[in-house]
């Protein structure tokens, strides 16, 4: 019998290095949860969110389909759980109904916990043997950036619900904020220029990014200005008392509909006195200086049309980004909430362009020309969502700071307002 070589050096510290990324993400995700009772962990406030318990579940079952899977003698931990912790993968089985994920009591929070352990332990098992093919690896790493999208979502779900209950609980009365002094809003002018956007796709390309961030390709960007930050909560606040809410000439038909509709007077989370705000420190002072955020695509484009300004598409969002660092408040902090900076930024610069809050664009989510998904079952990951959406960029406070880059593109329907977003102003040359 030959024997089986050993893994070159290079190789086992690329494969010790992944096990170490794998185990520091997944104990991240526990340690989100661990705030919560068993019964905060099955809450589902609306049909957009999910409750914890399935985040948790669900991150794990990717793991399970899509690594563990590929190896022959695997048995799953449970195989009736596929069809309730399966997402949107047609290709691969039907799924539970995403508004029902909350009548979900069993299995217990004990057992997905367990789900989680069991995973976890088999996946490093094979990490350390080098028993993982490329294509299982490639599908590992995606794998964790899909539980990080999965971390915000755990924020911004469980901030929803503990919002929605009668008692407004806070999620960490522990959590810190930081005073800080938006400055004055300043305007940064571009020249017309004809600039590459997107990333190198993955995985041909070493560093990995979405499918939708590629293929690299050139695009005219014509002459404009940006906002060097955010707008702030104290100018959104202005907006509001002008009576920006009842003026439908600012409105996007279908969003002045829905401001109708739903009654919309303010930011969610906001208080009618527009005095405080939910956090998911409970109820806050709102900060004058800091980005305001969960706003719809509708109230950020409504703004900037009261503010004669407009939303700005995401290539000039990335040509901004473009050679800029993309340090910034994000989950790492432990504020998990968005802020302003705590001293002054150099002046011509853009501000806040990572963190805090996501950031509306006017740019309809769609494919890049030459967009490839990606291969197999996992090519439903992004593509077939390029309608009726729209792209936000960015990252925010309850984003992993590890996640991000400026060819990131976020989307979500125009109507959302549980996200932490916001807004930059741009406005076409003079």
């Amino acid at each position: 019998m030959n024997a089986v070589a050993a893994p070159s050096p290079s190789a086992a510290r690329a494969t010790d290095t992944l096990a170490a990324r794998y185990a520091t993400v997944r104990a991240r995700s526990v340690a989100l949860a661990a705030p919560l009772s068993a019964e905060d962990a099955m809450v589902q406030s609306m049909p957009d969110a999910s409750p914890t318990k399935w985040h948790l579940a669900h991150t794990t079952w990717f793991f399970e389909r899509f690594v563990l899977g590929t190896q022959p003698e695997y048995a799953p931990f449970n195989a009736d759980w596929h069809y309730l912790f399966n997402s949107y993968y047609q290709s691969i089985g039907p799924a539970h109904a995403r508004p029902q994920r909350g009548l979900l009591s069993r299995p217990s929070l004990e057992d997905v916990l367990q789900f989680r352990s069991r995973v976890d332990q088999r996946v490093i098992e094979l990490l350390q043997a080098d028993a993982l093919d490329p294509q299982a690896l490639r599908q590992l790493e995606l794998g964790l950036h899909h539980e990080q999208q999965h971390q915000e979502l755990l924020l911004t779900d469980i901030k929803h619900a503990l919002w929605c209950n009668p008692l407004q609980p806070a999620y960490r009365d522990d959590l810190v904020s930081r005073p800080g002094v938006a400055a004055p809003l300043e305007w940064i002018h571009s020249p017309e220029q004809i600039i590459e956007i997107g990333a190198p796709a993955w995985p041909a390309n070493a560093a990995f990014a979405y499918d939708n961030e590629s293929p690299v390709h050139r695009v005219l960007v014509p002459a404009h200005a940006l906002a060097q930050r955010p707008v702030s909560n104290a100018e959104f606040r202005r907006f509001v008392e002008a009576g920006g809410y009842r003026e439908p000439g600012f409105w996007m038909s279908e969003g002045w509909s829905l401001c109708q509709q739903e009654h919309w007077q303010h930011p969610l989370y906001w208080d009618d006195a527009l005095a405080r705000e939910f956090t998911l420190a409970g109820w806050r002072a709102i900060d004058p200086e800091a980005p305001v955020c969960h706003l719809s695509y509708f109230e950020a484009d409504a703004y900037a049309r009261w503010a004669g300004a407009r939303l700005p598409t995401e290539f000039e969002w990335e040509a901004a980004a473009a050679g800029q660092g993309t340090a910034g408040n994000f989950a790492d902090d432990g504020r998990l909430h968005p802020s302003a900076p705590a001293h002054e930024r150099p002046a011509g610069r853009h501000q806040q362009l990572f963190g805090d809050v996501w950031e509306w664009t006017s740019s309809a989510y769609g494919a890049y020309p030459g967009f490839r998904t990606f291969e197999g079952n996992l090519g439903e990951y992004n593509g077939k969502f390029m309608c009726g959406q729209w792209v936000l960029r960015g990252g925010s406070c309850a984003t992993p700071a590890d996640h991000i880059r400026p060819s990131y593109r976020n989307f979500f329907a125009p109507s959302a307002r549980w996200q932490f977003a916001g807004l930059r102003l741009a406005k076409d040359a003079a």
